[in-house]
């Protein structure tokens, strides 16, 4: 869905000038605290801004290789049940632990290397509450690795060199209702599902190019309150939104910027986009407020007749690829028909209604004469 007035959904901007921020890597949202504050990763100046609404609070962070500061700092992530802010410290090749209120060094994990509890530039972290593990994406290991969050211990690896499953992972985001890991695997240029259980593969979405639904280089991703999934398509300078299915929504262009996170506020409905020395405040209401969501597996509870005519548009449509027809996915067509079907069905119902009251007036007159 092309949508050109992006104004219209844009609650504000937060532009990083001399002296403040100068790159907006990554971003969240502190939540259920009942606070406006948003955390903003910057790893060109190795610091941690915290905003209240577009003010700037304070900061935490600096260069170095010391407990407490960091070498391009990338990723963020909060755990709200422990009182801790995850922080990917991408070139000391570790995960480093803060104090969520008084935003003070904790602790650190990890050193580099491509064995347990080792990172070669992590750029990704996220935390599963469910399973009270932290997740790590090991971005040149091709892997993510599992971290207990009771004692900060390895839990396990998925992927790897070897499995070739992934080919720098960076962004992951964390799908509760259907306990669903959503990956942004960048150099593959699409985004890969796993079970939040074991990690094993469900299913992916995306590829290289510049179409709607296609990717290039994904960099982060978050899922929404309806379980869509809204992805930063870096190189392709946009946001796009995605059924929790994988099929394509909308998008949201950012211009000349490059999105390289994004997050959300489940509380407020809003979207937040770190895009190079901006970052957007959208209204995921007003973006998305239209937007079509089909049942991928609506085609399952069909009528033999409709299946049949479906059957009939794919072979049709088969023989004429330059069609506008040959772009409408099967799963649309059952909406279509699904929908006019119940129309026909209201309509029935109303006429058998209309006929049933004209032959009772008919009865009563015929009493009455």
């Amino acid at each position: 869905m092309d949508r050109n007035n992006t104004a219209s959904y844009v609650l504000r901007t937060i532009l990083f000038r001399s002296g403040a921020l100068q790159y907006a890597s990554s971003l969240a949202f502190e939540g259920p605290r009942g606070t406006n504050r948003l955390f903003v990763v910057d790893p060109w100046s190795n610091q941690i801004m915290v905003y209240d609404a577009a003010s700037p609070v304070t900061s935490f962070g600096s260069h170095g290789r010391l407990d407490g500061q960091f070498r391009r700092v990338m990723d963020i992530a909060i755990d709200h049940e422990h009182d801790r802010i995850f922080l990917a410290d991408c070139d000391n090749h570790r995960v480093q632990v803060w104090s969520l209120s008084s935003l003070e060094f904790v602790s650190s994990i990890g050193r580099g290397g491509s064995g347990e509890l080792e990172f070669m530039h992590p750029e990704g972290v996220a935390i599963d509450k469910l399973h009270r593990r932290l997740i790590v994406s090991d971005t040149i290991n091709d892997r993510l690795v599992f971290v207990s969050l009771d004692d900060l211990s390895f839990v396990r690896t998925v992927g790897g060199k070897q499995v070739s499953q992934f080919s720098a992972p960076l962004g992951v985001a964390i799908d509760y209702d259907r306990h669903r890991l959503i990956v942004c695997d960048a150099n593959n240029h699409r985004v890969q599902v796993l079970s939040l259980i074991d990690g094993s593969f469900l299913f992916e979405f995306g590829s290289q190019g510049n179409q709607p639904g296609q990717l290039d280089t994904p960099h982060a991703v978050c899922i929404d309150n309806q379980g869509r999934i809204i992805v930063a398509d870096y190189n392709n300078r946009r946001l796009q939104a995605f059924t929790h299915d994988g099929h394509h929504i909308s998008f949201f262009d950012c211009g000349s910027e490059r999105p390289y996170g994004v997050a959300f506020d489940e509380h407020r409905d809003l979207v937040a986009v770190a895009a190079f020395r901006r970052v957007y405040i959208l209204d995921e209401k007003q973006w998305l407020t239209d937007t079509f969501v089909w049942s991928p597996n609506r085609h399952r509870y069909a009528p033999s007749s409709m299946k049949q005519a479906i059957l009939t548009m794919t072979m049709i449509r088969s023989l004429v690829d330059e069609s506008v027809l040959s772009m409408i996915p099967n799963e649309l067509l059952f909406e279509i028909f699904s929908y006019l079907d119940a129309i026909n069905v209201s309509s029935s119902l109303s006429s058998s209604q209309s006929d049933r009251c004209g032959s009772s007036k008919k009865k009563n007159k015929c009493i009455i004469a």
